[in-house]
């Protein structure tokens, strides 16, 4: 098995091949939603039913549930609203694995999803093909028009399983990494190369952006409306931060300095017994960290990964510097000066994930999708190597509580010269 994501840039996601000149739409949308589908399976091919089962954390949720929770958003929202006369594969499954959506009903809490020892990996496999087929015949038995009006549901749902497959990966790690006697997900994998080329910084000057989605290609709700923002003057990190220069904050007695933290970020550094990164053991006096392919020797020259947003603020004060906003990442972006924005690490901003100015929320369930998070969270940019191939783009706003740092999530650094 190869690295799960390979995707070094934006590329087009699974929808983009919709609007080519051959094929029917029918069998274009079939293709691209297997290939969704498919891709979910791979990811899970090589965990034990053992495996699928754990939730190591509330913040996490078992492959099982993961893969039936995709597969009830498709029954819910597509062949349960638009399929004439389907009818729910199971009357319990959407309690099981509706995560959110309030409007859609009542569900199972989250921190309870790995007692779920029924229905089976096996069960939710004969879940997932059935409804797989109930939408490749729904496909081939509705008028193009009518499958016309569906594509913008169609991409949200092959995003949205997208994240999930993600999700897969950071959940199933921080499970194995709970285990003494490490486990790999796959021996072959191997970090990412990361590229440290061209000068140290970019300068971004002084002027007006254009921040957001600018196109009518998919991108979710909290991606637009693209609006005017003044950026600069700033210079970016056209690098990640490594592990080198964390052990250097480690060994500067970063994590025990209060006057580097925020006063949540040490709280909770203490009352977690932060030293290091996530995943970081130190064993006959070595740093290792726990991957997808077991337990590997730090490498110095790699970005650091499973920092949380405390750490890189803590990092960054440290080093004289600061986090970047998210509008001067993405106008950075654009201008092509940044390595490794995409592909290895999710990168922390100081940007709060809030709303920009004029948004609205799509109608119905789905827009309870993003807009409703948008309090005490914080942006990250980029994407991670863990970020299925064409679900990353410049415009794209990952959140999480400034607490987490399971996912694949690093930093950059900025400096205002002050």
């Amino acid at each position: 098995m190869t690295n799960p994501a390979s995707a070094a840039a934006p590329t087009a996601a699974p929808a983009a091949s919709l609007f080519s000149d051959s094929g029917s739409l029918a069998q274009k949308l079939g293709d691209a939603f297997l290939v969704v589908r498919n891709e979910t399976e791979r990811r899970a091919a090589s965990l034990s039913p053992e495996d699928q089962l754990v939730q190591s954390m509330p913040d996490a949720s078992p492959a099982k549930w993961h893969r039936a929770h995709v597969t009830w958003f498709w029954e819910q929202f597509l062949l349960g609203e638009h399929a004439p006369g389907y009818k729910p594969y199971h009357p319990d499954y959407a309690y099981l694995f509706n995560s959110y959506y309030v409007s859609a009903g009542p569900r199972h809490a989250r921190a309870q999803r790995g007692h779920l020892t029924r229905p089976s990996a096996d069960e939710v496999t004969a879940y997932r093909r059935h409804v797989d087929a109930a939408v490749i015949k729904f496909f081939n038995e509705t008028d193009h028009d009518k499958l016309t009006s569906l594509i913008p549901l169609l991409e949200v749902g092959f995003n949205h399983e997208q994240q999930h497959q993600e999700l897969m990966l950071t959940d199933i790690l921080h499970a194995f990494a709970q285990n003494p006697i490490p486990p790999a997900y796959d021996p072959a994998w191997r970090f990412p190369e990361s590229n440290r080329s061209g000068e140290e910084w970019l300068t971004l000057t002084e002027g007006i952006h254009t921040i957001g989605h600018q196109s009518d290609s998919f991108h979710f709700d909290n991606e637009k409306p693209a609006h005017r923002a003044l950026v600069g003057p700033v210079k970016l990190a056209r690098n990640l931060v490594t592990n080198g220069e964390w052990l250097q904050f480690m060994e500067a007695g970063g994590y025990a300095s209060p006057t580097l933290w925020l006063m949540d970020g040490f709280a909770a550094a203490t009352n977690e017994e932060w030293q290091a990164p996530g995943h970081w053991r130190k064993i006959d006096g070595q740093w290792q960290v726990m991957t997808l392919g077991g337990l590997k020797p730090i490498d110095p020259a790699a970005p650091v990964c499973h920092v949380s947003y405390y750490e890189a603020d803590a990092f960054a004060r440290w080093s004289g510097r600061h986090l970047p906003t998210e509008m001067e990442w993405e106008v950075a972006a654009r201008a092509g000066g940044l390595n490794d924005a995409f592909g290895i690490v999710w990168q922390w901003t100081r940007s709060s994930y809030a709303a920009y100015p004029g948004y609205r929320a799509i109608e119905g369930a789905l827009g309870e999708y993003n807009g409703k998070f948008m309090v005490n969270q914080l942006v990250l940019r980029g994407s991670s190597l863990a970020t299925p191939e064409g679900h990353s783009r410049i415009s794209y706003r990952n959140f999480f509580y400034p607490h987490h740092r399971w996912q694949f999530t690093g930093l950059r650094l900025a400096d205002y010269g002050g």
